[in-house]
């Protein structure tokens, strides 16, 4: 089989305008989010407009935090040219940044609007896993965020020939123009990378579901959507995150950050699981529904 490394077209002009499709899936996916938030506010009590005018403040606020998360742990790249740090074209996010971004300033903006804070985020976490799944696939586009190559590699070189580690991902029922763009130049050379962009979308669309499922049970307690967000999403990223070829450490130490903040994710989630029914007593979902 003829194996041809053919770097994925990222971007469509429409006449002067370049339009990047790791943009455009973002935006997509914060559409959808920002659609089902607002029909599930309209349930459980929180206005439309409240919705859209946290979402206006809170975003451009996250994207900010995942960048300078990345930064953070990648300052050797920046140290001494601060413009780049805000260069976004280059690349450069991390979810876990504009997540902790995200509640802190849905907690500010929930007390200067008196909202309940677990309500709201109750309504942004299932859109969250439906804006990360979307937002993969603009690194997929990038050609980015792929994981090591398909069987390993011992001293640089793959441990399995090209046809086998295609006929890895193929067994798998994966489309051929995925696989065909998982052909990499990569740490090992050309070979076929896992693509954890795409375990990590389907990870986050079963999540996504799960949790409108569990939404209209009696199992889950008022402000129990983001418990099951964090538990969820940390459990996927972690294993997922020991596949990957450019994760983020803390200094030398070869420890993932995003692994340790999944951990810490998977801890707290449970915590408030916990809370919800001890401490703060919320009622079930079903009870806050507003009947027509």
């Amino acid at each position: 089989m003829m194996h041809v490394f053919d770097p994925l077209r990222n971007s469509i002009a429409i006449g002067p305008i370049e339009i990047y499709f790791y943009s455009l899936f973002i935006l997509l996916g914060v559409l959808i989010a920002l659609y089902l938030g607002i029909k599930e506010g309209e349930k459980i009590g929180i206005k439309g407009d409240y919705i859209l005018d946290g979402i206006i403040i809170i975003l451009p606020l996250s994207i900010l935090g995942a960048r300078l998360y990345y930064v953070i742990f990648e300052w050797e790249r920046y140290a001494g040219d601060f413009a780049r740090i805000f260069a976004f074209r280059e690349g450069g996010l991390a979810i876990h940044g504009a997540f902790i971004v995200a509640v802190i300033s849905a907690y500010v903006y929930t007390r200067i609007r008196k909202l309940d804070f677990l309500k709201v985020l109750d309504l942004v976490a299932p859109g969250f896993l439906v804006a990360q799944a979307l937002g993969r696939w603009g690194n997929f586009f990038n050609q980015e965020a792929h994981g090591y190559v398909i069987g390993e590699s011992t001293n640089g070189v793959p441990n399995l020939d090209l046809d086998t580690q295609r006929a890895f991902l193929e067994q798998f029922g994966i489309p051929d123009f995925i696989v065909d763009n998982m052909y990499l130049q990569g740490p090992s050379g050309l070979a076929y990378y896992h693509p954890t962009f795409l375990y990590e979308s389907l990870w986050n669309i079963v999540g996504f579901v799960i949790m409108l499922v569990l939404r209209r049970t009696r199992l889950i307690r008022s402000g129990d959507m983001v418990a099951v967000y964090l538990i969820w999403y940390s459990v996927g990223r972690f294993f997922i995150e020991a596949l990957r070829t450019d994760s983020l450490y803390f200094g030398d130490s070869g420890i993932r950050t995003a692994q340790v903040i999944s951990i810490i994710s998977v801890l707290i989630g449970a915590a408030i699981l916990v809370l919800n029914r001890t401490v703060f007593k919320r009622p079930n979902y079903a009870d806050v529904i507003v009947q027509d």
